[in-house]
């Protein structure tokens, strides 16, 4: 209707109110450098916490593509960002097709990137998909159940050498080799039925001198999850690719919540911007190093004490930030 109000995006998505929270949502909005009518991909969109953030500070023209390999999470998404229309494309991907998922939105760089790496809490909190061992649920943990092999399917077909040269590798665990042939073993005895089975074999092969504050299946669990998954060939592929999605000046900011996926982004950021001796602040390299981007975080951000009192689940996260200099 002509002269009535249009409701700000805000106002559009508070009847949506929800429970999950983004992590280190201030920093991420304010090393994206999100400006009015810029361009920004989200390719982990999830329940939408950082894309609501950056399609309210890029208003009134701003753009999203929002991405995510969950299909559930994709259509959450839909709901709860309504508000924001045609601003906001939400596509069904992963890390390794952001290429093609740019070009089919007609966009050859972008302003900004983002990716949350890990597993969200709506995952996490529904046993059905198999991700948390704190009530039973089948041997799933594939963040897309429409393809690719479920855990059980994986545990029926990996040897133990290999099933225990992953473990040490992604949950930098020790004494993996025992525990792979026991996970095996009980999987063809008909023993490992759930998730809960499953953590209670772990642990119990976990000698009591050896414990921590956290459970011993955790490791674990994201060790299948990271394989089940293949998400640090994931995390690889995306960041083989920088910076070319990015324009001048368009900035790229990763949160990771283990250090072997921080420790990729960091190399990668580190050798993106090689031996660059230039000032912070110009718009190309200078000194002759063929800088491609420049790292915004020297160390990885952390989340305050504030943020972990509301959100504990943001202790491990790691947050790094590179700009790209020149086109």
């Amino acid at each position: 209707m002509v002269g009535q109000r249009k409701p700000h995006i805000s106002e559009a998505f508070s009847a949506h109110a929800c429970d999950h929270v983004p992590v280190m949502p201030a920093q991420v909005v304010d090393l994206l450098q999100v400006v009015p009518g810029g361009r920004y991909v989200d390719l982990t969109v999830g329940a939408g916490g950082h894309a609501r953030l950056i399609l309210e500070r890029s208003g009134p023209d701003g753009r999203v593509l929002g991405v995510d390999r969950d299909p559930e999470a994709l259509a959450l998404a839909r709901e709860r960002l309504a508000g924001a229309g045609e601003r906001l494309l939400l596509v069904h991907g992963r890390f390794s097709d952001l290429p093609e998922l740019m070009a089919r939105a007609g966009w050859k760089t972008a302003d900004g990137l983002l990716a949350d790496l890990g597993v969200s809490s709506m995952q996490l909190e529904r046993p059905e998909r198999g991700f948390s061992f704190q009530r039973p649920g089948p041997l799933d943990m594939r963040m897309d159940r429409t393809g690719g092999r479920p855990l059980s399917r994986l545990l029926d077909e990996i040897d133990a050498p290999t099933l225990a040269e992953r473990l040490a590798e992604l949950g930098e665990l020790g004494g993996a080799r025992g525990l792979a042939r026991a996970i095996l073993e009980a999987r063809r005895q008909g023993r490992l039925t759930d998730t809960v089975r499953l953590a209670e074999l772990v642990s119990a092969r976990v000698r009591a001198g050896r414990r921590t504050r956290t459970h011993p299946a955790t490791r674990v669990f994201l060790a299948l999850r990271l394989l089940v998954n293949a998400e640090l060939d994931e995390l690889e592929a995306l960041l083989s690719r920088l910076p070319e999605p990015l324009a001048a000046g368009g900035r790229a900011v990763i949160i990771s919540f283990h250090s072997l996926e921080d420790r990729l982004v960091k190399q990668r950021f580190a050798e993106l911007e090689g031996s660059c001796r230039c000032p912070p602040g110009l718009p190309a390299c200078r000194c002759g190093a063929r800088v491609q981007m420049r790292r915004l975080t020297r160390r990885a951000m952390r989340p305050d004490r504030a943020e972990l009192e509301t959100n504990p689940r943001a202790r491990s996260a790691r947050l790094r930030a590179a700009e790209r200099v020149c086109a």
